[in-house]
């Protein structure tokens, strides 16, 4: 299998000589393509400084990240915007759509910034758009949308350029149960039907039990790992639990 993500031994600290605090430690693993990724962890763990690293809003200290086979450590000036530009597709927990702008502009963007022609980029997002049930709010503006709405017209945004990997952010922390459940749904069809390859970082129990695979991390470094497999979500959210009662975390944090 094509291995879209390698981390490879990185470090990440932060501080000064006189105080250091090691927030990722000689951490390593891989995702290949197609994969539906979890990232689960107390606050405290590292799974956020990882995510910023993975999508270079920081540096790493030591240590390799690899993206479609790319060093993207060594990355710098417009290698690095062109990277982020083409490779990632971002889901955030408060959208970061821009409120000046329709579902349709929002999603356009992307693709204008990548110089793709006019007619290439309507035919792109009407097809999105069918993909992601938001044909009927493609004129409207965030402030006239739903939560649920928001995060689907951000989903579009972030699969429309067809990137290596799509990096979600706690994407369920700002919705009410039923919209993280339709969201959830959702990234299930856009990594089984579309291949999109998903790495979401979560502190949530029952949002990672929609992954394929989670992924625990403690103290900086990954604690355990576990596949779905030919589980059931239910059952697959009952070893999930299982793995946070090991590591010691706060039950109320995982449900």
């Amino acid at each position: 299998m094509e291995k879209v993500l390698r981390i490879e031994e990185i470090e990440k600290y932060y501080g000064n000589k006189s105080s250091l605090t090691k927030a990722i430690n000689n951490l390593s693993f891989e995702v290949e393509k197609g994969e539906f990724v979890a990232i689960m962890g107390a606050s405290g763990s590292g799974k956020t400084t990882l995510l910023n690293l993975i999508s270079t809003i920081d540096k790493v200290t030591s240590g390799h990240i690899y993206v479609g086979g790319e060093d993207i450590t060594k990355l710098r000036g417009n290698h690095l915007n062109k990277f982020r530009r083409e490779e990632l597709g971002f889901i955030f927990q408060d959208f970061n759509l821009l409120d000046t702008l329709t579902a349709y502009e929002n999603i356009a963007l992307a693709l204008s910034i990548q110089n793709v022609k006019a007619n290439q980029i309507d035919e792109r997002i009407k097809e999105v758009a069918r993909e992601l049930n938001i044909q009927d709010i493609l004129n409207k503006y965030p402030y006239q949308m739903s939560g649920g709405q928001k995060q689907r017209v951000a989903s579009a945004r972030a699969i429309i350029t067809n990137p290596k990997l799509v990096l979600a952010d706690e994407p369920t922390g700002a919705l009410d149960s039923k919209s993280a459940k339709m969201l959830l749904e959702r990234f299930q069809f856009l990594n089984k039907e579309l291949k999109a390859t998903i790495l979401m970082v979560t502190h949530d129990a029952f949002t990672a039990s929609y992954a394929t695979r989670v992924i625990f991390i403690k103290d900086g470094k990954v604690f355990n790992e576990i596949h779905r497999g030919d589980d059931e979500r239910r059952e697959f959210f009952d070893k999930i639990i299982d793995v946070v009662t090991m590591l010691g975390g706060d039950l109320n944090d995982a449900l």
